[in-house]
Formats: structure tokens, C-alpha cells, sequence
């Protein structure tokens, strides 16, 4: 079921630029990516025991779905309401409805004293203003003990942007992102690593991405 950071309350749609600009990018079509998973998320999980899972930025369900029918206890957290409607959908079509908790809240003040074996933050790049740092920051403590911390980004903006026009794009390398997180002792890094993959452009042309892989573990 879809619902806000208060399932008694209504979503405030008056959270930022950020709320009207997703919401209008999912709203201009009957979906924005392909439903499939993550492929960084896919390989690096591929072979972890299912547990509890927090999806930050899960848009369409596309990762919760996937982890879901691998045996895990997803929560999709997504800003936009209408892209998580879809992803409820499909995972209902899927037979996964008591597998994914659907919320729709604001990632830059959401919080829950629950923890997670997983917390994964795939793409979180936005054109409209989001403190992505805070988000990754908040994800720490979101991670039960012996739990991972996936982080996927961009590790260099897609080569078609250079020509959009649009604001450039903040895109840290996974170790720029440890930096970021300032962990303690008790995690352990796993994986900090650019990877190339084949995409193709909004044109359909074919293009090499770069995606950043961070993996850490917390101590059990």
C-alpha cells in the first residue's frame, strides 16, 4: 500500500522544487524507465541472504520488485507518489503485495527508528535540489548490525548531458562518497568501484555509463 511517512496523513506537496519536478517527469508518461532492476544492484546482491530491505529513491519498484521476489521484505521510499503507485501495481500483478511497504515521503526528512539488513540508494542524482549527503548520511543509521549499505550512483554525468543544456550534474565517485559518510570502525568497506555499462541514450543511441558501486558492512 502506498502511504506517507504518516499513514494518517496526507502527502505534503508542498516539500520543494523537487516533489513538482518528479512528479511532472513521471506524470508526462505512462513510465520513465524500464522496470528492470538495477544491474549494479543485481550483481553485487546476487548471492546475499534475503532479510529487510529499505529501496531509498525506489521511482517505479523496479529494485524492490526484484529483491522482493528473491525473498526479501522490501520498503520503498520514493518522493513521488505516482511513481510509486506503478510499482505497487506491478508488484501486485506479481503477487508481491505483503513482500513491499510502499511510502511516499520526502527522503530529506523522512526518518524511522527501524533498521534494516539492507539499505540500498540507487541513483540518487536529482536536477531539482536534494541534499543527497544528508540522505546517505541518514542511511547509516537505518543499517541494522552485520546489515549492508549499498550506494549506486552516476561516477560521471552520461555523455549525451554534455549537449542538454541542463545544470551539470553532482556525481561522486563511490570513494568520494566514503569520505562523505565519515564511518566509524565498526564498517567495513566491501566494495568502492567505477564500473562501465551499456546503455543506450534518450535517442537510442548506444553509450558506455559509468556507474559508482560502494558496499559497506556494519559490524555485528
Amino acid at each position: 500500500m502506498t502511504q506517507s511517512s504518516d499513514p494518517s496523513a496526507p502527502i505534503d506537496h508542498e516539500v520543494g522544487s523537487a516533489f513538482a519536478y518528479w512528479e511532472e517527469k513521471y506524470s508526462a508518461a505512462e513510465g520513465i524507465w524500464s522496470g528492470n532492476v538495477n544491474e549494479a544492484l543485481a550483481v553485487t546482491l546476487a548471492d546475499q541472504q534475503p532479510g529487510s530491505v529499505l529501496d531509498l529513491g525506489a521511482g517505479e519498484g523496479g529494485d524492490a520488485i526484484w529483491l522482493a521476489q528473491r525473498g526479501w521484505q522490501a520498503t520503498a521510499l520514493d518522493l513521488s507518489p505516482t511513481a510509486l503507485a506503478r510499482g505497487e501495481a506491478q508488484a501486485r500483478r506479481a503477487g508481491l503485495d505483503e513482500s513491499i511497504t510502499w511510502i511516499a515521503a520526502d527522503l530529506q526528512s523522512w526518518s524511522t527508528e527501524q533498521q534494516f539488513d539492507l539499505v540500498s540508494a540507487c541513483f540518487l542524482h536529482s536536477r531539482a535540489e536534494l541534499d543527497r549527503a544528508g540522505v546517505l548520511k541518514k542511511a547509516v543509521n537505518w543499517v541494522a548490525p552485520g546489515g549492508l549499505l549499498l550506494v549506486v550512483g552516476h561516477a560521471e554525468p552520461p555523455p549525451w548531458t554534455a549537449a542538454s543544456g541542463h545544470r551539470p550534474m553532482d556525481c561522486p565517485s563511490p570513494r568520494e562518497d566514503l569520505e562523505t559518510l565519515n564511518l566509524d570502525e565498526n564498517w567495513v568497506t566491501l566494495l568502492a568501484e567505477v564500473r562501465d555499462r551499456q546503455s543506450f541514450s534518450p535517442a537510442g543511441e548506444p553509450a558506455v555509463m559509468r556507474d559508482g558501486v560502494l558496499l559497506v558492512q556494519r559490524a555485528g
